[in-house]
């Protein structure tokens, strides 16, 4: 079965949704089995109201250039069709969700509330949990992580998805990509229905027994591990 995840972000006029906000700016980012399909949603949407000042020193976006942008309804049903099934991966997810939930229930369409039709991870929460009493803003788990996020002088929804989804990959523990040594010959050999066979002369390898520190390190990896997507394998 194919686990589907939306790594989504939204850009808006002003921080609360009840005093009239809306959204400006949707970006998502898909994985599949947590690899990256480059099937991703970016619009740009016409709020129908003024930008605060304080949001545009945030985004950079501004009124002017959002006046020819859609409006939401006009793209409500292709973003609803996109996300819809799938888990929502969100950095401080009660943000996005509310601000949703808001323009959706504008349009009185019936659209169901983002909770009946999508799981919802907060990014926010699971570093909480794994880093308590540290900073877990985005750039933060970028500096922690070793994520390049050098060309995020400003927010902006698509780019901070896919920043995120880097950051949710690290710190869950798994690699978007796998590259063994020997891979092309490896590749040869299946290709040919061949098998490579190691030289039955060399010696016998030697066997390397974990001392008693390094498995209490390696217990209390796999604890990180399931506190922040389950069992592990390795424990099962």
């Amino acid at each position: 079965m194919h686990t589907r995840q939306i790594v989504l972000d939204t850009e808006t006029t002003g921080i609360d949704p009840k005093a009239g906000h809306r959204i400006i700016e949707i970006g998502c980012v898909e994985l599949v089995n947590r690899r990256l399909t480059g099937n991703n949603f970016h619009v740009y949407i016409n709020p129908q109201r003024d930008i605060e000042e304080e949001a545009i020193d945030v985004h950079g976006i501004t009124n002017e250039f959002l006046r020819d942008k859609p409006f939401f309804h006009q793209i409500a049903q292709e973003f609803f069709d996109y996300i819809k099934g799938a888990e929502l991966v969100i950095h401080n997810a009660p943000f996005d969700v509310g601000f949703m939930d808001h323009e959706f229930a504008k349009l009185n369409q019936g659209f169901p509330a983002t909770h009946d039709y999508c799981q919802v991870l907060d990014t926010l929460v699971m570093a909480r949990d794994l880093h308590p009493g540290q900073k877990n803003s985005l750039d933060a788990l970028c500096r922690r992580y070793d994520i390049d996020n050098s060309k995020r002088t400003l927010h902006g929804a698509l780019l901070d998805s896919e920043i995120l989804a880097d950051v949710y990959l690290s710190m869950t523990g798994g690699q978007k990509k796998l590259n063994l040594a020997n891979q092309n010959k490896g590749d040869q050999a299946n290709s040919a229905g061949g098998i490579i066979r190691l030289d039955s002369n060399r010696p016998a390898l030697k066997v390397l027994r974990a001392s008693a520190d390094e498995e209490q390190a390696h217990t209390e990896r796999l604890e990180l591990v399931n506190k922040a997507c389950g069992q592990s394998l390795w424990q099962q």
